[in-house]
Order: C-alpha cells, then sequence, then structure tokens
C-alpha cells in the first residue's frame, strides 16, 4: 500500500473526550488490521508510555509517540515517517489521540492537542463517540466535532458502547444528517475493559499473557462490527508526507564530537525495563545506540547486578510503587547501582528512576544515591513543563531550558536540595524540583530525546570519559600490584 517515498495510508482515532473508547477501538484496529496481514505503525499523540504498549502488542513493532510540546511542530511528520519505516516499511498508520480531539496544553490554544497532530501530518479523523447516554443526539455531537475547525478532517464515526439495535438505529440515524459514515457500532461488551489503576492502564509489561488475550479479543471484536474496507478507504485518502524522516543518527549530528576516536569507543550503558521500569520513549534509546554506545537492558526485577563494564546508567519511569517490595530484594542490585553513583559514574533517572534512587519508597529501603524519601500520595501531578536547568549535569549545563512533562501520583520528601529544574507555576511563583550535580541527574520530569538530542551525546560522553577513567586506575593498580609482587620476591 505504501508505495511511492512518503506515501503512507493513515487515520487519527480520536473522540469528544477522555473515556469513549479511544485506546480500546484504536487498539483494536491496529490488532485487526494487522491480522490481515498489513505492516501497521502505531501511534500515539501525547506523553503516554501504557497505551503505546498496547499498540505495541497489537501492531508488532514498537508504538511512538508525536507530540509537538515534547518535540517541536517541525518533528511531528519526520517522526511519524520514522515509526513507519522501523523495523520495516509500514503500510498503513493508525494514531491514537488524547483526551478530546481539540484539547491540548493548557493555555496554548489547543497546541499539542489531537487535532493539531493530525493537521500536521495531514490524516483524516475518526471520531469515536460512547453512544451509553446518547441515541440521536450523538449526531449533534459529531456535527459540532465536524465543524468546529475546518481545517481538521472528520472522515467517519464509530459508535461505541451501543446497547441494542433499537439504539445503533437512533445514533445512526442522527449521524447520517452530518454527512459522515458510520464506519462502525461496537456493543457494550464490559468483559473487554483492559485493568486500569492510578495512573491509566495496567502496562503490557506486567500483565503480558492478559494482554496478549484482551488485544486478541479487541481485535475479533473490531472485525465483526468496524468496516474495515471503508476505514481503509478513507486512510488512502491521506496525502504524500513531503518532510523527510527522523533518524536518530541525523538527529545527533550538530551535537557528535568530532574525534573519531571519541566515536570509536562504545561505552556500556545499562538502562533499566521490565515491569517495574516500563516507561521510556523508544527514540531515546536508539540515540544513545546512535551516539555510539551499546544499551544494555537491565529488569531490576531478576537482574543479579549492573552488566559488566557499565559506564552509565539510565532508570526510566514506571512503577516502582507496585514493585517496590521486590525491588528492595534485590539488594545486590541496590548495592551496585549505589557503588556506581557514590564512584561517579553518570546516572540519569526519570520519576520512577528518581524514587529507585531514595533512600526508600513508602518505608521500603532503596538504593540511598539520593537524600531523600518517597511516597505514595492520592494527588496526581501532571502536566507539561518547560523547565529551566539549575545546574550542570551529565545531561544538561545550567541554564538551558527543556520541554518536559510529569505525570505521576508519589511525592519525595528531601533532607538536602540541590535541584534540577526549576519551572514556572500558575499563581505566579516558581517550582524547584529534582536533584543534579556532575554525575548524578535525577527528576520527575520526562524528557523526549527527539526534542532534545544534546542530551544522549553528552551521556554517552560522560560514560566514555567515566570509562577511560576506570581503565586509567586499573592499569596504576595493575602496575602497583606488579610493583610490589617484584620487591617481595624472595631474591635467591
Amino acid at each position: 500500500m505504501v508505495g511511492t517515498p512518503g506515501r503512507l495510508p493513515r487515520f487519527v482515532v480520536a473522540a469528544p473526550g477522555s473515556g469513549h473508547g479511544k485506546t480500546m477501538v484504536a487498539t483494536g484496529l491496529m490488532a485487526a488490521l494487522r491480522a490481515r496481514g498489513l505492516a501497521v505503525s502505531p501511534h500515539k499523540v501525547g506523553p503516554d508510555y501504557i497505551d503505546p504498549s498496547y499498540h505495541g502488542l497489537a501492531a508488532g513493532r514498537v508504538g511512538r509517540n508525536l507530540d509537538p510540546f515534547l518535540c517541536g511542530e517541525e518533528l511531528v511528520a519526520p517522526l511519524l515517517r520514522h515509526g513507519a519505516a522501523v523495523p520495516f516499511a509500514a503500510d498503513i498508520a493508525v494514531i491514537e489521540g488524547v483526551m478530546g480531539l481539540f484539547d491540548g496544553a493548557i493555555g496554548r490554544d489547543g497546541f499539542a492537542s489531537t487535532a493539531h497532530v493530525a493537521k500536521l501530518v495531514e490524516a483524516p479523523v475518526i471520531l469515536v463517540v460512547d453512544c451509553a447516554a446518547s441515541a440521536r443526539s450523538v449526531g449533534a455531537t459529531v456535527h459540532g466535532f465536524a465543524t468546529y475547525d475546518p481545517e481538521v478532517n472528520v472522515a467517519g464515526v464509530i459508535l461505541n458502547n451501543v446497547a441494542s439495535p433499537r439504539h445503533e438505529a437512533e445514533a445512526r440515524a442522527g449521524v447520517e444528517r452530518t454527512g459522515l459514515p458510520v464506519l462502525g457500532s461496537v456493543p457494550r461488551l464490559p468483559q473487554l475493559v483492559v485493568p486500569s489503576r492510578h495512573l491509566g492502564l495496567v502496562p503490557v509489561a506486567e500483565r503480558h499473557p492478559d494482554a496478549v488475550s484482551a488485544v486478541d479479543a479487541l481485535a475479533d471484536l473490531i472485525t465483526e462490527y468496524v468496516d474495515l474496507d471503508a476505514l481503509l478507504a478513507i486512510a488512502l485518502t491521506a496525502p504524500p508526507l513531503t518532510a523527510e524522516p527522523w533518524t536518530p543518527a541525523a538527529s545527533l549530528t550538530d551535537s557528535t564530537p568530532a574525534d573519531p576516536t571519541l566515536r570509536r569507543a562504545k561505552p556500556v550503558i545499562a538502562v533499566f525495563g521490565g515491569p517495574a521500569f516500563s516507561f521510556t520513549y523508544a527514540e531515546n534509546v536508539e540515540q544513545l545506540t546512535a551516539a555510539g554506545a551499546a544499551v544494555v537492558v537491565v529488569d531490576p526485577l531478576r537482574s543479579g547486578g549492573l552488566p559488566a563494564g557499565t559506564s552509565a546508567l539510565v532508570i526510566g519511569g514506571g512503577f516502582p510503587e507496585m514493585h517496590v517490595t521486590e525491588l528492595a530484594k534485590n539488594r545486590r542490585l541496590l548495592g551496585e547501582v549505589a557503588h556506581f553513583a557514590r564512584t561517579g559514574g553518570p546516572v540519569v533517572a526519570e520519576c520512577a528512576g528518581l524514587l529507585y534512587l531514595g533512600r526508600a519508597l513508602d518505608g521500603h529501603p532503596l538504593a540511598g544515591v539520593l537524600p531523600m524519601s518517597g511516597a505514595m500520595t492520592p494527588k496526581l501531578t501532571l502536566g507539561y513543563r518547560r523547565a529551566t536547568a539549575v545546574a550542570d549535569s551529565p545531561i544538561v549545563r545550567a541554564g538551558e531550558q527543556v520541554a518536559g512533562h510529569e505525570f505521576h501520583r508519589t511525592a519525595v520528601a528531601w533532607d538536602d536540595t540541590r535541584p534540577a529544574w526549576t519551572w514556572p507555576v500558575a499563581d505566579g511563583s516558581t517550582a524547584a524540583e529534582g536533584w543534579a550535580g556532575p554525575t548524578v541527574h535525577a527528576s520527575y520530569l520526562h524528557v523526549h530525546g527527539a526534542g532534545h538530542p544534546e542530551q544522549a551525546v553528552r551521556l554517552v560522553e560522560a560514560a566514555r570519559d567515566f570509562a577511560r577513567a576506570l581503565l586509567d586506575v586499573t592499569q596504576v593498580l595493575e602496575r602497583v600490584d606488579l610493583h610490589f609482587s617484584e620487591t617481595t620476591r624472595p631474591q635467591p
């Protein structure tokens, strides 16, 4: 289906608001199209890690994010093309929206909304509408969303949560007055609801067999109740994309060390993964590899220690609070992380990683690298941030600004402070957050590497420096050992 360069059939799955079933429908569509033999490129609007894990499971390739706030408007289409090219060319791209179609960054006139991304990638929009509390009035809802912004191409509707044939007939009649086609009508089937908790759905990494069953069931559901041929015809109306694909190597061009001897060295960078640390943007890891690192994934629930020769450590986001008992039991790994940090190894931690580096989480002892303890709270902290770096660290320089996002229900209590970031708060005050020093950068803030490629280059450089320092120390110690062995050797 792809054919010529830039030709990528695609559509966006959107809704009037959260809770209409976007993720269920989008994931089911990805799986159903894949079952037809199509290579599906899965994408998610906004700063989300959990939905893309289901997308990846459904499509059989990494789920990726499209976020103008984190990466810049100019990179949204190139990142879409990158995702559709890796590991091989996709036949179609399916993009799940975020919140309501026109909901974006607060106070930014819809910036980074689903509608914004749909316009940036010139994709038709399929509107999923929950019909549980209405019938014919669904038509009015669709009419409003289809006409609100003439630049957004709402091309079809999928009715969700339909109770009966009579209910469906009324809802269809309402939508038909708008002139838009109803592409499907999904019945009310509560047994297919995917389990959720305090930050959304339970990630695929934590419930893989159940997740596979859920995705298979969604594929069957969508295949039965949605007109996939009509949907593919709409996807084919998307024009060719003129933007060149984003690539990890090209993104680093302006930041890559000029010294070829530095580029040849391949320091080992350990990246935490597994059920407790599944929140990492794929592009961030791809950039580390492109910058010259040998990336090794470590599951702290199972690993006996850091990989041999580890020269930098990246601990991303996830759900450490759900696995803290098991994490605390792995004293060997905790000890190695603490020793690595104490001896000057470069460490970068985001959100869950920040908590892991603290003394304790909900009373369970952890690495003790940072002078603080964490705890679960009832308050959800989320939102985009324009942050300014307070101090130099392995990835940023004081005074630099980044675009990031927070998403957590935990809080930390510091015994000492050395903030990583500051950012303005709505009440006019300034927030200070995280911890930063010459070798450790830890924060609640998540940053997308495509928006800040210099961070990958700096971390790899710091890893090389640390590896060389270790080599120098080892050589000195070996010479000392040799000297003492020779001077203490019995004389004939």
